[in-house]
């Protein structure tokens, strides 16, 4: 066997007979294979064998083009050097070779910045979880916050450099990814700056009702993204059908998605509470056959999702998608304006799942942790408040439990007396005792009143008195609503209590006095046979002198009397909480 060497020094052979043959993108089609002297390569990883000299060596050049020769007798071979090709007249081509085993620099920095991505998704991921630590009490709330911004901060810009480099990989212009990437947060920052300003702190369940809305239907935009396109997401080939199990993630949500986005809506609203439209009103809205209706719907949905897994049909997911919007609907109607902190913390975990199955469907770690933190957390949130309002968790998913004034029996049905003072009157009281707790409800909030309850709370701290703060689970319309007003007036963490933490202390208390709570402090929870027999309440009634700020003698959402207004220690003040609070705080001296 004869070589000579090239201008280059390296070897060749001269005989046609010895060059390898390979699978190649783009190898000649005059190629000799006879496989008494070709070594047909492995076209998937285009890597080929070369017999030289009784020794075995393996390339590929670091441009990923096609895979070269290398040759040499020990001490003369190339090693990772430079290859030489010669197909039938082809013209030597000279290239970096990797020896097998050996990663290609191209392939290292990939995997390199997938490593690098992998980790600051870690890093949000970890930063997220210390905010729910941090949002769990209000005195690390502030620090929970901060953590929270800086984990969305490193996940946005990981993704939208992830867009970037990706696009370059594919020959794609990146620009025009990050444009619109930037273009987003640069829209959604402005709208979230401006509602976040605009917006009061007793509107707050409605912008987080509204946000949940945007959560959900941003679920299923993608969803929708990824089915019409699916090879832009990686999911499939273009032209190729979506594997299985993306189709069920894919259809499942954006069904979560869909029943997020609309049920939403209806609970914005229903807070909101200025909507003449019949389903954005308080009361609840029932019809016969409702559970049934749902259930049949449910069933559907389930049906179509594995036609959907079967078929791949547009119009399975398009029926997923509508029984989607009209479930969502139907769930939240029959739920009273007065039992939303459930349908908050509900729709809160929906919209974690939504993000944590699209996430799957992505292959995105970022979006399945969060959407794993979110949903669980909403979940067990909404299973505590479900406790505290002696509620089934199952009844909450379904829909059709809770009402207002309306829905039950009229708290004056029944005329029966009550001693009732004036402002002046509970602030006599107020001044002359050791002890007080005060019990903030959703009366306090509508009339904006927690400032003023502050400034009373100074003056009778001023006094040597003792103030605090007795919060109920479910006192407002969503998961810490009132936590979230004391917090804006900066009333003392050190003054607010959880209600395991300051029922024993009621017995203690010279005066209670219950702001716009009513449902939350009624001792019928304690009655056998009462509709809110076992839940969970503010023993106020324990305290030696009660006042009562209510602007009239309504039912609360149970529809039921509250028999704290009619014993003899109590004194009900009527009016706006907030004047009426002012009005005390004039009157103490």
């Amino acid at each position: 066997m004869k070589e000579r060497h090239h201008g280059n020094g390296f070897p060749h052979h001269t005989e046609p007979d010895h060059l390898c043959a390979g699978h190649l993108r783009g190898l000649p089609r005059g190629l000799d294979r006879d496989p008494r002297t070709a070594h047909a390569a492995n076209g998937r990883d285009q890597r080929h064998f070369c017999h030289c000299h009784r020794r075995r060596h393996v390339g590929r050049c670091a441009d990923g083009n096609h895979v070269g020769q290398i040759h040499g007798r020990a001490g003369r071979g190339l090693g990772s050097g430079q290859c030489v090709r010669r197909f039938h007249g082809d013209p030597p081509h000279a290239g970096n070779v990797q020896e097998k085993g050996q990663e290609s620099p191209h392939r290292r920095s990939q995997i390199m910045s997938l490593n690098l991505v992998t980790l600051l998704y870690l890093f949000a991921s970890v930063c997220f979880i210390q905010a729910l630590k941090g949002l769990s009490h209000p005195t690390t709330s502030i620090r929970g916050n901060v953590f929270g911004m800086v984990g969305m901060a490193v996940a946005v810009f990981t993704t939208g450099a992830l867009i970037f480099k990706l696009a370059g990989q594919l020959g794609q212009d990146g620009m025009t990814g990050m444009a619109w990437v930037l273009g987003a947060l640069l829209v959604g920052g402005t709208a979230g700056t401006v509602m976040a300003k605009r917006v009061e702190m007793t509107k707050m369940p409605e912008l987080v009702a509204f946000m949940h809305s945007m959560i959900g239907l941003a679920a299923v935009f993608i969803a929708v993204a990824a089915v019409a396109e699916p090879w832009a997401f990686s999911i499939a080939e273009k032209g190729g059908a979506i594997p299985g199990g993306n189709r069920i993630e894919l259809a499942l949500g954006a069904f979560i998605g869909a029943v997020t986005f609309s049920g939403s809506v209806i609970a914005f609203g229903k807070l909101s509470g200025k909507y003449k439209f019949r389903l954005f009103q308080g009361a609840p809205v029932t019809f016969p056959g409702q559970h049934k209706l749902n259930l049949v719907l449910g069933l559907a949905s389930v049906f179509f999702v594995f036609g959907f897994w079967h078929s791949q049909s547009p119009m399975d997911f398009a029926l997923i998608l509508a029984l989607g919007f009209v479930m969502g609907v139907l769930i939240i109607i029959p739920i009273g304006g007065a039992d939303m902190p459930v349908v908050v913390s509900m729709l809160n975990s929906y919209s974690g799942w939504a993000a944590a199955g699209i996430g799957f469907s992505l292959n995105n770690s970022m979006l399945i942790i969060a959407g794993s933190l979110v949903g669980s957390s909403g979940a067990i949130l909404s299973y505590i408040m479900c406790k505290a309002m002696n509620r089934s968790f199952f009844n909450v998913i379904l829909g059709g439990f809770g009402g207002d004034a309306s829905s039950g029996p009229a708290g004056a049905a029944v005329q029966r007396t009550v001693k009732s003072g004036s402002a002046d009157d509970a602030a006599f009281v107020l001044g002359n005792a050791e002890t007080v707790v005060i019990v903030p409800g959703y009366g306090l909030a509508v009339a904006r009143a927690q400032h003023a309850v502050k400034e009373l709370a100074a003056k009778l701290t001023e006094k040597g008195i003792t103030v605090k703060y007795a919060i109920h689970p479910v006192a407002g319309r969503m998961p810490g609503h009132m936590n979230v007003l004391l917090a804006e007036a900066e009333v003392p963490y050190d003054q607010v209590f959880e209600m395991e933490d300051i029922n024993g202390e009621f017995g203690q208390a010279d005066v209670a006095i219950i702001l716009g709570a009513n449902d939350v402090v009624n001792p019928a929870a304690h009655t056998k046979g009462s509709p809110i027999y076992g839940m969970p309440i503010l023993e106020a009634y324990k305290a030696k002198t009660i006042i009562v700020n209510k602007r009239s003698m309504a039912a609360g959402y149970a529809g039921l009397d509250n028999e704290l207004f009619y014993m003899d220690k109590t004194m009900m003040v009527f009016g706006d909480a907030k004047k009426v609070v002012e009005d005390m705080s004039k009157a103490i001296e």
